[in-house]
């Protein structure tokens, strides 16, 4: 499962419903205070209520001035599992049931009624539903009320298995010439419909908060909650050897428990005919097993520095990014942190995000971060951005990629906050032509000390335009209030119709120190040398100056690990395993590369005269 959305009414400062799409790495950046945090702690108390537990003054201050008392936190699901089941004596489904919304996602909505104490929660499906007559309560109904039901109306008990409640349920459905399906809120907290909540509640991601203002105790959850994790992913994914012990435990200790009943029935039958073996609860695994990280010198890690904790985070994210990458079978997981920026150094800063990114590349794993620094925003994706900010009467607004978000967030928060400014702003398309340009510039540096190393030399900063606004960009000229002159280079694309050519003259004719260029190949990744990425991928690649190389990349890499063919595979799960080989041939193959592979992957040296440019105008 897959989370796809939350939307928040009544929230602190989320007063109307409040939708907010989310994808598999979701940014929110906004100012101090402007209600970022809040939807990651909405997030942590729909799915633990632990971390951060629902308060009834959580509820919005207008809400409560106008009487209203309930808060609304509702998550959206897709990506399903086929064989999802909420019924173990019949494998009916979510969409037999009728329990999936109008675009076929899960959508459960979790209410909090605040009153004089702690706050209630109730549970709802949100669920394009039967509405008709005697056909819209049947998940509430118990096994003799639905048999009762199936009599009424006149249903022959040949059409269903009378002690299956799916089987009835279906065959009452099946009896109606019309449904009058609608939008229906099915409260599944509670009499029968519970049964099937409950193994929904098996089938949901872990979700994982990291917060950013912890208190420093000897049981700081900052240093502990990582390694709670790590626990509770091995107990996810070893969730089918569990069961079976489990079932073998419980099974022996019924055998003892019947033994001692047929003993005790032989003195006093009577008395063992009021007993019956019943486990109260299931155990509770992640209790048995305690891990934590010692400090040097026995000294507590929560006693150091928060900048030396936050790196034991860090590198958390960091294992689990390469782990999860080589582990197709991993459990659904939500990893949300704030402020990761916090107390660390910028490379530590860019190499977190890179973990981030990695992760979110891998199955099942999604990661959520909120950051009030615009420049740790521009080194991921545009459309990953969910800019939070307030409308003219106060309300929070989130605002995503369709909504020419870059120029909010320039507007809201400026793009260069840093105290010295540049002497040359290089404008590329994204963060991974940034992370090229730093990593083909250092070891070019090395071989020609004349040209600058972009990734330490402060007199430049590289800055991601996205793709799919750059003309936007470039049109409107959203930096020309910087007065830094501008260097643009946009891969070429297309040898005939070049899209960003226009985009190219327009920053051309500004004159003066403004520059722009179109790669002399189809993109930056055709600059890379095939054998690189042989090594780095494990597979022989051969390619023209025009092909699509992350393409070929990942095509080639799932074909030779995968027995379901590339051509079959949906449009968004290809652009995701692009995407992913996009990642890795800027940063790990990039890297990989010598003076000389440079040379014989450049032979016009293209790369030369773009340094040597930026070269003359910095000087």
């Amino acid at each position: 499962m897959r989370l796809k959305a939350i939307k928040l009414k009544n929230f602190r400062g989320y007063r109307n419903l409040t939708p907010v799409n989310l994808n598999d790495l979701s940014v929110f950046i906004g100012k101090n205070d402007s209600g970022k945090s809040s939807i990651l702690e909405a997030l942590e108390i729909f799915f633990n209520n632990s971390i951060v537990r629902i308060e009834k003054e959580d509820l919005n201050v207008d809400a409560k001035a106008n009487e209203e008392n309930k808060i609304e936190i509702t998550c959206v699901f897709n990506q399903l599992p086929s064989q999802l089941i909420i019924d173990a004596a019949n494998p009916t489904t979510l969409t037999n049931e009728y329990l999936l919304n109008n675009d076929g996602d899960l959508e459960i909505k979790k209410v909090y009624t605040c009153g004089a104490g702690n706050p209630k929660e109730q549970v709802y499906l949100i669920a394009n539903h039967p509405t008709i007559n005697n056909g819209n309560d049947l998940l509430l109904l118990k096994k003799t009320e639905l048999r009762a039901r199936a009599t009424q109306l006149g249903i022959p008990a040949a059409n269903y298995n009378g002690n299956i409640n799916s089987t009835i349920r279906t065959a009452i459905w099946n009896s109606f010439p019309e449904l009058n399906l609608g939008s229906k809120e099915i409260q599944v907290d509670k009499e029968e419909a519970k049964e099937a909540w409950e193994y929904l509640k098996k089938w949901m991601p872990q979700f994982a908060l990291f917060k950013s203002d912890r208190e420093s105790n000897d049981a700081d959850k900052e240093i502990t909650d990582p390694m709670k994790i790590a626990v509770n992913s091995a107990i996810a994914e070893l969730s089918v050897e569990l069961e079976l012990i489990q079932e073998r435990v419980m099974s022996k200790a019924i055998e003892v428990a019947s033994r001692t009943l047929d003993k005790l029935r032989e003195m006093n039958p009577a008395l063992a005919s009021q007993l019956t073996p019943d486990f109260k609860a299931e155990p509770k695994w992640a209790s048995l097993f305690s891990l934590t990280l010692s400090g040097d010198k026995d000294i507590p890690i929560n006693k150091r520095g928060s900048g030396f904790r936050r790196l034991i985070i860090l590198n958390f994210f960091r294992a689990e990014a390469e782990r999860r990458r080589n582990d197709n079978n991993s459990k659904a997981i939500i990893y949300a942190f704030e402020e990761p920026e916090n107390s660390q150094h910028p490379d530590h800063q860019e190499m977190l995000i890179k973990a981030f990114q990695e992760l979110a590349d891998s199955s099942n794993t999604q990661v959520f971060i909120t950051t009030h620094n615009p420049a740790l925003a521009g080194l991921v994706n545009e459309n990953d951005l969910r800019l939070i900010t307030l409308d003219a009467h106060d309300n929070v607004v989130v605002l995503d990629n369709q909504q020419n978000i870059m120029k909010s967030i320039a507007d809201t928060l400026g793009m260069l906050p840093e105290p010295l400014k540049p002497k040359l702003l290089i404008c590329v398309e994204g963060p991974h032509d940034v992370t090229f340009f730093n990593t083909i510039s250092a070891i070019i540096h090395i071989n020609r000390n004349d040209l600058p190393d972009l990734s330490t030399d402060t007199r430049v900063a590289i800055f991601p335009l996205g793709g799919g606004t750059l003309k936007d960009w470039v049109t409107n000229d959203y930096l020309h209030g910087l007065e830094i002159p501008q260097y643009h280079i946009y891969d070429l694309d297309d040898p005939v119709n070049p899209p960003y050519r226009n985009a190219r003259d327009l920053v051309r004719a500004k004159g003066g120190q403004n520059w722009a260029e179109l790669t002399a190949k189809k993109e930056l990744e055709n600059y890379i040398d095939p054998s690189c990425i042989q090594v780095a991928f494990g597979f022989p690649i051969a390619f023209g100056d025009m092909d699509d190389v992350p393409e070929l990349v990942a095509r080639i890499q799932h074909n030779q690990n995968s027995p379901n063919p590339w051509i079959g595979l949906d449009e968004d799960y290809k652009r995701k395993k692009i995407s992913k080989a996009k990642r890795r041939l800027n940063n790990d193959v990039a890297r990989l590369m010598t003076w000389p592979q440079i040379q014989a992957a450049d032979p016009n040296g293209d790369l030369i005269r773009w340094l040597e440019a930026i070269r003359d105008r910095i000087q």
